[in-house]
């Protein structure tokens, strides 16, 4: 027996915590019941439905590395019907985005039907490492440098950066190309942290993730990933594929 919602992620439906999600808006049933807590456990015996469709275990996993580009939303579906990653990656399995990047954010985003390594990815203990590219009005000044080894306080959380480098500066437009490696996953944390220093974000691009980067993958184009760095993701946590 196995709870409902890593049992959902491993069927490569979705993530377990969009599993979770979809569990306490009522819309997954087991056997005909509809069950709204995330304590319940299944078998494989158990017929799960997600909205009135039974879910099947998909026995081939998919592994895609996307640049994504503006106003895309890292979501599988969108009610407005805006543009969606599934839109730009196609495959014949439920694949689903890792994390998210905004919808003004470009760059690297992993996709995968492949549940188990999403919750590795995306658990704070993995402490995957990303690395970004933000283009902000104004040059960063040596204080900026002291609050950030000092470790911000973020929304009253501190935020651990490990890596910043300004990369170029434009002292006509006054504006500074700056590189920034966190390993959290808060939403519009990069922004946030700008924010925090007295900047504003103008364009941001995430060039990494874990061992992985764009190399030459341009906005819009995707791939596949191969099984070595497939491996090389889950060798990032306790957890063994």
């Amino acid at each position: 027996m196995e709870r409902l919602q890593k049992v959902i992620a491993n069927y490569g439906y979705t993530s377990r915590r969009k599993a979770e999600e979809l569990i306490l808006k009522g819309e997954v049933s087991v056997n005909g019941q509809i069950i709204t807590t995330l304590g319940a456990k299944v078998d494989s015996k158990d017929e799960i439905k997600i909205n009135g469709e039974i879910i099947k275990k998909s026995l081939r996993k998919e592994y895609y590395m996307l640049n994504k580009p503006r106003e895309v939303l890292s979501t599988v579906k969108d009610e407005k019907g805006r543009k969606t990653v599934l839109d730009i990656v196609k495959s014949d399995e439920r694949i689903y985005p890792i994390g998210r990047l905004d919808y003004d954010t470009i760059g690297l985003i992993l996709l995968t039907n492949d549940g188990k390594l999403a919750n590795i990815l995306m658990h704070p203990s993995s402490k995957i490492y990303k690395t970004y590219v933000a283009k902000i009005n104004g040059i960063l000044k040596e204080e900026d440098f002291l609050k950030i080894r000092k470790g911000p306080l973020i929304e009253n959380r501190k935020l651990i950066v490990t890596h910043m480098k300004v990369k170029n500066v434009d002292k006509l437009k006054n504006t500074s190309l700056v590189e920034i490696t966190i390993h959290e996953g808060r939403n519009h944390i990069i922004r946030k942290l700008f924010a925090y220093l007295g900047y504003d974000v103008l364009k941001l691009s995430r060039i990494k993730y874990a061992n992985l980067s764009l190399g030459n993958l341009k906005s819009g184009e995707y791939r596949k990933l191969s099984s070595n760095e497939v491996k090389a993701l889950y060798e990032l946590s306790n957890f063994k594929k």
